[in-house]
């Protein structure tokens, strides 16, 4: 079960990174120009968020599983409908309903942990995730150039439309319902708003929330603005830019693999706190050297590997610690994060830019506001927001 919902979590970098090869000659087959093929991106990056808003809070009523079937299945018609667009529009319509069906996988993957663990198991599980998900991001690419020579870019969308029948298998399989029906809300806009309030309501789930919303933030400054300031400010080839990109993300997830061998051992809020204070010490770094030391690639490079190391420290451990303080309304709670996440990734791209200190800056002020979530709204010891319970039936 742990594969598949790893499987479900990774779709956001296979149904971005894969097709990224192949813009150009997309954008030369439809007949329309890069700024509307790259809005292609926009509206995928937009479904995932609003996806997530959607279906996180539906399934706290609804139960998890038929709502994961259901958009397993629309993600593979999705693929189907980008892999046959005739035109530009209607691939652009199609990345939007992907990106919907996609957000309700990643969504569902962590309520569905949250439904069956708690604790250092569930941050255990999470930074699990974290490992195989981040060979996504490496291998998505890669795959992608290699397909698109003998396949085109459409055969990438097939390649897609088979992973999201792949998806609809593993459900089927292996991924069973998690929320029992005395455990599920009440329907209905007011049921959603409540359960809204008693999330947004509770201190410590807001504080590791925003821990996690901006650990992402950190490292989407690097992803965003990395291959312009390795490039152009560095000086490196692409092809050596491939080489860092890489080694980066297998230092994600060497500290994803470190954490969940000392989850045990230390608590989750220890290592989660290690995590943000390398993040910040890294993103000071980063910024002196960017600004006062001339971004030396033999300073700059390896300090830019701490901030997927830090990550590894984060992400997992963010999400077990904010979703065990909203286990009755865990989907709304999940759909919170991913929300955030995205939403403010969108925002990080243009502000990080493509210089190193623009960069440097932006990692350093997601890792500040982490850093502060974490130890200025996560102190108390309780764990429910003052007097709000969920919505019940």
């Amino acid at each position: 079960m742990l594969l598949a919902l790893a499987l479900l979590s990774a779709i956001a970098p296979l149904a971005t990174d894969m097709y990224l090869p192949g813009l150009p000659a997309l954008a030369d087959d439809l007949g329309t120009s890069t700024s509307s093929v790259q809005l292609t991106l926009t509206t995928f990056m937009a479904g995932l968020g609003l996806g997530q808003l959607i279906v996180g809070p539906l399934s706290d009523g609804w139960g998890r599983r038929r709502l994961l079937l259901a958009g397993t299945v629309v993600f593979a018609v999705s693929g189907l409908l980008c892999a046959i667009a005739p035109s530009v529009e209607s691939l652009v319509a199609a990345r939007l309903l992907q990106g919907l069906s996609g957000g309700a996988a990643i969504v569902l993957a962590r309520a569905v942990i949250t439904d069956r663990t708690t604790g250092d198991l569930a941050a255990k599980l999470f930074s699990m995730l974290m490992i195989i998900g981040s060979v996504a991001p490496v291998l998505a690419p890669v795959l992608g150039g290699a397909l698109l020579g003998p396949i085109g870019w459409r055969g990438i969308f097939w390649v897609l439309t088979g992973t999201g029948i792949l998806m609809v298998v593993a459900v089927l399989a292996v991924v069973p319902e998690t929320l029992a029906p005395e455990r599920r809300h009440g329907g209905g806009l007011a049921a959603h708003a409540h359960n809204m309030r008693y999330v947004l309501g509770n201190r410590r789930y807001v504080g590791f929330a925003l821990t996690f919303v901006f650990g992402f933030g950190a490292l989407f400054s690097y992803i965003a603005a990395s291959p312009f300031v390795v490039q152009d400010v560095l000086g490196l080839s692409p092809g050596q830019f491939s080489i860092v990109f890489a080694v980066n993300s297998l230092g994600l997830m060497a500290g994803s693999i470190v954490n969940t061998r000392l989850i045990g051992r230390f608590h989750a809020r220890q290592m989660l706190s290690v995590g943000v204070l390398t993040l910040m010490a890294a993103g000071v770094a980063l910024t002196l050297e960017a600004t006062i030391g001339g971004a030396d690639r033999a300073v700059f490079l390896p300090l830019l590997f701490a901030v997927p190391v830090a990550i590894g420290f984060t992400m997992g451990n963010a999400t077990a610690l904010a979703q065990s303080e909203v286990r009755e309304a865990a989907g709304t709670g999940s759909a919170v994060m991913g929300a955030g996440q995205f939403g403010l990734a969108a925002l990080v791209s243009p502000l990080a830019g493509g210089s190193a200190a623009g960069m440097a800056i932006s990692i350093l002020a997601c890792a500040a506001i982490a850093t502060l979530s974490l130890f200025a709204l996560t102190r108390t010891a309780t764990s429910r927001a003052d007097d709000v319970e969920p919505a019940r039936p």
